[in-house]
């Protein structure tokens, strides 16, 4: 009762200090839910059709179903502005789809957040809010936003970055279990995906786990690259191209609870940017 009282009250606080957030998938769900939790009310904005391999824990998942609950915190997905006010109000994170911030043109942000980690900048300026954050490579902190936050694992992962960018992408997956790019699983062909087993289970190097339906209406099969917790598979029925990373396998057998809980990863990036909105908000004020 004590946390919800204090929750309460945070949010009340910080009622005012519209947050939003562009990107819904796992990493930037971490930073979703420590902003929603620290009392800022929170507006994230998506694409249409979001491919989030972490499904269980990407709030993106919304944009499909309507409304997406991880760790105990709700997503609702609203059709316009004045209906995700009721959703924040409601104590809920809200989601639009809007991948071109049209709704900039209108609502004016406390703050803003780039979560897309698209390893490259897809039009976030400093210009669309007071105060702007961006993860990971592909921004320069003091041109193209205030600030970066680092998202390559190691000990630099996390850290607020005032001038300059975060680490260049290296394409090669962190390691975990003593594994790195045999975890994640690429489409071998062009198609549609149709899985055969889910987020959660435990599949054998070299069993099958999906298949691509392909236009000429061939099959092509996708196996296990490792054994291991299958901790991450994209959507059924997404139309992926071949190269399109579609499954992430987690060696460590024992971690499934991990399927369904937001990652060390994902929480330490979200402090930074909760420490960066902190650091921006008092420097303003100085």
């Amino acid at each position: 009762m004590e946390e919800i009282r204090m929750d309460a009250a945070r949010a009340s606080q910080r009622s005012g200090q519209l947050v939003i957030v562009r990107g819904g998938g796992d990493i930037a769900t971490g930073t979703i839910y420590f902003l929603r939790r620290a009392g800022y009310p929170v507006l994230v904005l998506e694409t249409e059709f979001p491919s989030a391999i972490r499904r269980y824990v990407a709030f993106s998942e919304a944009v499909y179903d309507g409304m997406s609950e991880i760790e105990g915190m709700k997503c609702r997905l609203a059709k316009n502005f004045e209906e995700a006010c009721r959703i924040m109000e409601d104590g809920d994170v809200a989601m639009m789809v809007d991948a071109e911030c049209e709704i900039l043109r209108t609502v004016h942000p406390w703050a803003l957040v780039d979560g897309i980690l698209a390893k490259k900048n897809l039009g976030t300026n400093r210009k669309m809010a007071p105060k702007t954050i961006a993860l990971g490579p592909g921004f320069c902190a003091g041109e193209d936003v205030d600030l970066v936050i680092e998202t390559k694992r190691g000990h630099n992962l996390g850290r607020i970055i005032e001038w300059g960018s975060a680490a260049a992408n290296t394409g090669i997956p962190g390691i975990i279990g003593g594994y790195g790019k045999e975890r994640v699983i690429h489409s071998p062909a062009s198609g549609i995906l149709k899985n055969r087993r889910r987020i959660g289970d435990i599949v054998a190097e070299g069993e099958e786990i999906a298949r691509i339906v392909c236009s000429d209406g061939s099959m092509v099969s996708v196996k296990a690259s490792l054994t291991g917790l299958l901790r991450g598979l994209i959507r059924d029925g997404y139309p992926v191209t071949e190269g399109f990373k579609i499954a992430d396998i987690d060696p460590r057998k024992e971690e499934y609870k991990n399927c369904f809980t937001i990652s060390d990863k994902a929480r330490c990036i979200a402090g930074g940017v909760l420490a960066g909105l902190l650091y921006l908000e008092a420097r303003r004020q100085a």
